[in-house]
């Protein structure tokens, strides 16, 4: 009769055990960072080209991995050195002589929980770039970086979920919480039917 009576508590003890470690799985899997706008943002039209574009993330992400393209419309190269971020924005300069017309970004970096994101936008420049760099070009282009409001600069892994990246962890102890006060009731339960059963042929 015991391992028949066991049965429930060993099925509620691996339910437990597997609650958490699905609950537990779900904070790191949501929380991926997200990129939050660009410069120039998606769609934009510039007077000319600038002498650097970035990405602006939910968070800091890391400075391995990370590269961005810059092509125009003919497909030519135009990023120039390495990608460089400080705090939570990812910025690459341009050559100089950018020609005017349409251009392709694409990025990818590695995230603060070393997951890898990328994604691409693109804007477009009415006429081309001085030949010679333009000392004012720069400030004005980092200014408008935090782009509150700005359109989202391409499709990541997950677009969606980082941007909650605290709160669905939060909720995941919540209802953690919940299920192990749940089966803590029923396994109290069962135990009291356990003495009570093993009583009873003491009374008879």
């Amino acid at each position: 009769m015991r391992p028949i009576r066991r049965r429930p508590l060993n099925f509620l003890l691996g339910f437990l055990v597997l609650a958490a470690a699905m609950l537990g799985l779900a904070g790191p899997a949501a929380a991926h960072d997200a990129a939050e706008s660009s410069s120039p943002a998606q769609g934009a039209s510039v007077p000319v080209p600038p002498e650097q574009v970035s990405v602006t993330f939910s968070n800091k992400p890391l400075g391995i991995g990370a590269s961005v393209s810059v092509k125009d419309a003919s497909g030519t190269e135009w990023a120039d050195g390495q990608v460089q971020i400080v705090d939570n924005v990812a910025s690459q300069k341009l050559r100089p002589g950018a020609p005017a017309g349409a251009y392709t970004v694409s990025w990818r970096v590695v995230s603060s929980d070393s997951h890898p994101i990328e994604g691409t936008f693109g804007f477009t420049a009415a006429a081309a770039a001085a030949a010679g760099t333009a000392p004012a070009t720069g400030p004005t282009a980092a200014a408008t970086v935090p782009g509150m409001g700005t359109a989202e600069p391409g499709a990541t892994a997950e677009p969606s979920v980082p941007a909650d990246s605290g709160e669905p962890f939060q909720w995941s102890i919540v209802i953690f919480a919940a299920v192990a006060m749940g089966l803590l009731v029923a396994l109290a339960v069962i135990a009291k039917r356990r003495l009570s059963a093993g009583e009873e042929p003491d009374a008879g």
